[in-house]
């Protein structure tokens, strides 16, 4: 796509924020350096050069094919991946030191898997950023993305435990020496899809049977949609024996749904649903056990983890749980510093667990400056959500955001004791190949509907249908927007 004369396309300072960004990371590996070695060996700098020059290559993709879009997105997911990559590189250290084995190359280790990862998910989201050249073009493979994330979703559920479980969820899928996780890539085909769903049914679904306590309701046969949805999430939760998956899920739905009717009521009627499915699944397990037992065990660990009867080491229980607490407590404040604690005590800590490892070594207050990028990320989305011209892209924009915000509070309240542990892995963070891909592919598609919203009319996002009449977008207390009708 050309750029606008005279229109500022911020390309620069994504640039120079990129910079910016590799710079901490580097700051961050050398005081990894001097806290494990006490020296800096003059190569530090080195995993942080790699990632400047991938984020670059994937940064000139977005100057020619995005050149409107938001240049806040990349350097924000950048840091944090190579924040990343930076503390798995600390615990391959670590791990070498302790076992008195040479100390890993730049390729070698959790750490150089990682930055084969992010290669290839840069690698795909330049992909998309090519090929898909107007968000609304997705729109015409709804109902095939649809069934692509439900199969993607139950997958795992009904292949045996041997290929599909690990640490008790069955939300992989394993053969041989290769994994993945395809509920990753699931919820980017699903956003697709409700969206489309309901930019379709939106006025259907924005009809009001009866008031109660000043809240208008839907009519009973507009609920089959949500039962639908929340039936499957609790096969999620039983099957899957997970419920972040379940409830990242549903919640994408409802709150899509919600976006797009501007109806509290289906708020109300999603939380419902689910904690009451959620609270039925808990009875269950400790009634009749069978398919609701794990979840029954989780939620007994998640009451009360220091309990004898859930502290089993040897296990698993409730150890996981408690470790991971005693690291964030061990760091307080300002944590011990990079390098400086002892992350290799919780267990799981590349993946389920990377938030409590970094937490005793940044303290809170470098936890709380993580989540500060993770906000902006979410932030940026919404805006774009908020700016495009189209109905579609308003959901998809706004579903995305969501999703990602939604399972870092997922992960953090699992750690945190303040739902049940899950399986999800934390975006960009996490060691493994399945999230870091579906997750830039999600930032990619952020970028693309982010640059329709910020670009010229022509940028695409212009209209409700590719190639259709220009209309200028409906004025709601002094907002454009198209999702909610006056």
């Amino acid at each position: 796509m050309s750029r606008i004369p005279g229109m500022k396309t911020h390309r620069n300072a994504e640039l120079g924020l990129l910079a910016f960004a590799m710079i901490l990371v580097a700051i961050y590996a050398a005081t990894v350096e001097a806290n494990q070695f006490d020296t800096i060996h003059p190569t530090f700098w080195i995993p942080a050069a790699l990632l400047l020059t991938l984020f670059i290559g994937l940064h000139f993709v977005v100057r020619f094919t995005a050149p409107y879009a938001d240049p806040v997105l990349l350097p924000a997911v950048a840091l944090i991946n190579g924040l990343g990559v930076s503390f798995l590189r600390r615990l391959d250290i670590a791990r070498a030191i302790s076992q008195k084995q040479p100390i890993p190359g730049v390729f070698g280790g959790t750490s150089g898997r990682q930055l084969e990862w992010t290669l290839a998910a840069l690698i795909l989201a330049a992909v998309l950023l090519l090929v898909v050249r107007d968000h609304k073009v997705i729109s015409r493979y709804a109902y095939t993305l649809g069934l692509v994330g439900i199969v993607l979703v139950m997958l795992p559920a009904v292949l045996p435990s041997s290929l599909s479980e690990v640490n008790g969820a069955k939300l992989w899928i394993k053969l041989g020496g290769f994994s993945i996780q395809p509920g990753e890539f699931a919820k980017l085909a699903l956003v697709s899809f409700f969206a489309y769903y309901l930019v379709r049914k939106r006025e259907v679904l924005s009809l009001a049977s009866r008031r109660f306590l000043g809240i208008d309701f839907p009519r009973g046969r507009d609920l089959g949609p949500v039962v639908t949805v929340w039936l499957l999430s609790l096969l999620v939760l039983v099957f899957e024996k997970d419920l972040g998956t379940a409830l990242l899920y549903f919640g994408l739905f409802v709150v899509t749904l919600y976006v797009a009717t501007e109806r509290a009521s289906w708020l109300i009627i999603g939380l419902l649903l689910f904690f009451g499915g959620v609270y039925m699944a808990y009875l269950l397990g400790a009634s009749i056990g069978g398919p609701f037992a794990n979840f029954y065990d989780r939620a007994s660990i998640w009451l009360d983890p220091f309990a004898q009867a859930n502290y089993n080491k040897a296990t698993g229980g409730s150890y996981q749980l408690v470790q991971g607490l005693l690291a964030l407590g061990t760091g307080g404040l300002f944590g011990s510093g990079p390098g400086a604690g002892s992350p290799g005590l919780v267990p799981e800590v590349r993946t389920d667990f990377i938030f409590a490892g970094m937490g005793e070594e940044i303290g809170l207050f470098g936890l709380s400056a993580l989540l500060v990028c993770y906000l902006l990320i979410v932030e940026r989305g919404l805006r774009a959500a908020l700016n495009v011209r189209d109905s579609f892209g308003k959901l998809v924009a706004g579903g995305l955001a969501f999703t990602l915000g939604l399972q870092v509070f997922v992960i953090l309240g699992g750690i945190t004791g303040l739902i049940p542990l899950t399986g999800q892995t934390t975006p960009f963070l996490s060691a493994g190949g399945s999230s870091l891909m579906a997750n830039w592919l999600l930032i990619a598609m952020l970028l693309r509907i982010s640059n329709a919203a910020r670009g010229p009319a022509n940028s695409g996002g212009s209209s409700d249908r590719p190639g259709g009449p220009k209309k200028a977008p409906i004025q709601l207390h002094g907002a454009p927007t198209e999702v909610f009708k006056p």
